[in-house]
């Protein structure tokens, strides 16, 4: 069996009830989105296609895609490598249908995360200028968030306990910190932070609005950002690969 309803309803009513979730993929990003961009200020100064409470909101929205694709995969990888895949030989549950359902849970809560932004955000101010820029914005925060459950897998592989999940979500944090998401660095700051993961997730997300845009001077080709997520998507799925040695190593 490849997949379960039930085992997949089970593990969505299971996250719900997990404050870990709730606060990280939910609560946190529009707490910060309302501190950092629901001001009028924000929302009668126009940026591209859009004005700058919606970059802020976007920015938050791949933040909590990031937390919520890293922490459920992580902890579904620490709970395969602590002896879970013993358990489901006993079931018509295949070790693929195991992790497909995690990865689907994941993608749930990421979906809500964004419609939950996307939502405070329209109500208080964030506008783009064309309405596509909402449901392109919301399939890239998505599509490129699946390289944070690359992350999320190799740190729960690594780390094969309870905390992966939450060290796991701290680095996305300071990932996210020194990856101009939270608020817009400059100088040396900024060149270090381009080559940071949440960088390029973050400037792609945004392009259908800012096409790359920094600030009135300063912007970054789509090549430079394509690189950036490339290059880190290799990263985290090499951080898998030695992740799944290690737990073949342990057997």
């Amino acid at each position: 069996m490849n997949f379960s309803p039930t085992f997949f309803r089970v593990e969505l009513v299971r996250q719900a009830r997990n404050p870990f979730t709730l606060i990280f993929t939910l609560a946190m990003p529009v707490v910060m989105y309302v501190i950092f961009g629901a001001t009028p200020e924000y929302s009668d100064v126009m940026a591209g296609r859009g004005n700058v409470a919606f970059t802020v909101m976007t920015s938050m929205a791949a933040f909590g895609t990031a937390t919520a694709m890293t922490s459920l995969t992580s902890l579904a990888a620490s709970e395969f490598a602590r002896g879970w895949g013993r358990q489901l030989a006993l079931t018509p549950l295949t070790v693929a249908g195991y992790a497909l359902t995690k990865v689907l849970v994941a993608l749930a809560y990421s979906t809500l995360s964004v419609v939950v932004v996307f939502l405070v955000g329209a109500a208080t101010g964030a506008r783009p200028t064309e309405g596509w820029v909402w449901l392109a914005a919301g399939a890239i925060i998505l599509a490129g968030g699946c390289m944070f459950g690359l992350f999320g897998l190799g740190m729960g592989m690594l780390f094969s306990s309870e905390g992966a999940s939450g060290l796991a979500s701290i680095m996305i944090t300071f990932f996210s910190f020194f990856g101009n998401v939270f608020m817009p660095l400059s100088g040396v700051m900024l060149d270090i932070a381009k080559f940071t993961p949440m960088y390029g997730y973050n400037a792609l997300a945004r392009w259908p609005q800012l096409e790359g845009g920094i600030d009135a001077v300063h912007s970054d080709p789509l090549w430079a950002i394509l690189l950036n997520v490339a290059a880190w998507t290799v990263v985290f799925a090499g951080l898998v690969v030695i992740g799944t040695r290690r737990v073949r190593a342990r057997q």
